[in-house]
């Protein structure tokens, strides 16, 4: 006896659930046509916050990558012009200059 009252409640719980689930989804369907701010504004705000947050991510990505390459670069000029202790090796080169010659020029 106890099965057969079992499948009737179950029947009539699942067609309760589905009624709350119809009444739901048709009060909130209710809510777009009573309240256009949620229908149109809610979903404009939150496009426009999470667009500009994840400009802002995606921006600060490419400077920090900027960044990395800069300080790769300047270490790769730092270890080529390697610093002694007058200054770049090779950047300052006098020309050896005799008398002879620049009387030659005149």
């Amino acid at each position: 006896m106890e099965g057969n009252m079992g499948q009737p409640q179950k029947a009539s719980n699942q067609a309760n659930n589905t009624a709350k689930v119809q009444s739901s989804a048709s009060s909130f369907k209710r809510w777009g046509r009573k309240y256009p701010f949620i229908r149109y504004g809610l979903p404009m705000i939150s496009l426009t916050v999470f667009g500009a947050v994840g400009l802002g991510h995606l921006l600060q990505g490419s400077k920090d990558i900027a960044r990395v390459k800069d300080d790769q670069e300047w270490e790769i000029i730092e270890t080529r012009k390697a610093l002694s202790r007058t200054g770049p090796v090779d950047a300052y080169k006098p020309k050896k200059i005799s008398l002879e010659e620049e009387l030659k020029v005149l």
